[in-house]
């Protein structure tokens, strides 16, 4: 029998627009510690390459540059166990780190920083 809603179970995939793709690999995976799980030829020597947190499901696309420049809000929130930690580490490795970690009253401590392309993602602490 057939439903009113779609049988989507999960989010496989968000993409985030960049302009070099070996310089977005080597940040997601030597500075955020991401694992590289895809990294396929495609098209016209294009290569797709998908990006994960380790342990993590929901994967990021670093697709070769199309239409969409890079320098986007993405959006993306990225869990942590500590923001303080991830805060004080990444800008330790030069990463652009918001000067302070938001803190308001009911939210988990969360800050946002910006990828080699300037890429806004997000670190949330789990509350």
């Amino acid at each position: 029998m057939r439903t009113n809603t779609t049988s989507i179970t999960s989010i496989r995939t968000v993409t985030i627009p960049v302009a070099d793709q070996e310089r977005a690999l080597a940040f997601y995976t030597d500075v955020l510690g991401f694992e590289k799980r895809l990294d396929v030829a495609f098209g016209d020597g294009q290569r797709w390459i998908e990006v994960v947190p380790s342990g993590g499901g929901t994967t990021i696309a670093l697709p070769p540059r199309g239409e969409v420049s890079p320098g986007v809000d993405t959006g993306i929130r990225l869990s942590t166990g500590s923001a303080d930690d991830d805060h004080g580490t990444l800008r330790s490795k030069g990463v652009d780190v918001d000067p302070e970690i938001l803190r308001l009253p009911g939210v988990p401590p969360m800050f946002s920083f910006r990828d080699p392309d300037g890429n806004r993602l997000y670190i949330v602490e789990q509350m």
